[in-house]
């Protein structure tokens, strides 16, 4: 388990792999394995409600989608992959199935983010569990740490189109309906929290050079501080990403975002606005891998 500080991300050259591929495929599931031994750095999350058009790029549906329904504080309409009262009852899992597993984590590093997954099933669950949580950050309303989040996980002939619908996107009207400044920092005296938590993984279709990986997520999304109108909470939600082999690399080629599943709530007492933002300063991200 590696922890972070919660910087930038850079676009250096990502690292690379050594391992050899075996076959993509099947529904097996994984969980996430919390590595230690390298610093790796804390990303934050959107949870999955409200319009959609403003985040389409070439066919790419970014995190942007939960911030949009924090922003109008209500709900919206999702189109979950998995959810609903008519879905088919999942298969028991396995014997173990909790249980973290799979090889040593990677560790290169494109900026913050890890790099050089291997080039076979746990290196795509590994890629897709890392770039959910760098692309569900408070790192993504800035916009230079935007730009280079984007790079670093995307397939570099979408990343183009995808800053430009990007730059509309995070408009100064957007940020201001969230509490953000102009540059998309917080007020004085405020922390804007953006976090997602993968939980595990699972592979649903793939081939050599490309596979569609599913992560179960959960986050927290909000503002704290003393007078928030917008106190930060938790929600629950599955990431889908369809993953390319690019340069030695996995590379997001399209994701989009449903609702759940979700657990049904504890009865842990809600904290003070000011503990929250204290955990968030002080304690750092993960590295994921299986």
């Amino acid at each position: 388990m590696s922890q972070g500080d919660e910087r930038g991300y850079g676009s250096e050259p990502g690292g690379r792999t050594e391992d050899a591929y075996s076959t993509i495929g099947g529904t097996r599931q994984t969980r996430t394995r919390l590595p230690g031994g390298d610093d790796g750095a804390g990303y934050g999350h959107r949870p999955a409600r409200g319009s959609r058009s403003l985040v389409m790029a070439v066919g790419i549906v970014v995190l942007l989608v939960a911030a949009i329904a924090f922003a109008n504080l209500g709900g919206g309409d999702d189109t979950a992959s998995g959810g609903g009262g008519n879905a088919e009852k999942p298969a028991a899992a396995a014997p173990g199935a909790t249980a973290a597993t799979g090889t040593d984590p990677v560790r290169g590093k494109n900026g913050a983010i890890p790099s050089g997954f291997a080039h076979d099933e746990q290196g795509a669950q590994s890629a897709a569990a890392n770039y959910a949580v760098a692309l569900g950050s408070a790192e993504m309303f800035d916009k230079e740490r935007r730009d280079a989040i984007l790079q670093a996980t995307h397939d570099p002939a979408v990343v183009q189109g995808l800053r430009v619908d990007m730059e509309k996107a995070y408009s100064p009207q957007f940020l201001a309906n969230i509490g953000l400044n102009e540059d998309g920092s917080a007020p004085n005296g405020m922390t804007f929290v953006s976090r997602t938590m993968p939980v595990g993984t699972k592979v649903t279709a793939g081939a050599e050079d490309s596979t569609t990986v599913e992560v179960w997520c959960t986050g927290l999304v909000g503002m704290a501080g003393e007078g928030s109108t917008k106190p930060v909470t938790a929600t629950w939600f599955t990431i889908t990403q369809t993953l390319k082999w690019v340069g030695d690399d996995w590379k997001i080629e399209s994701s989009s975002q449903s609702e759940g599943p979700t657990p049904v709530n504890g009865d842990n007492r809600a904290s003070s606005a000011d503990a929250i933002a204290g955990a968030v300063n002080g304690y750092g991200g993960f590295t994921y891998a299986r």
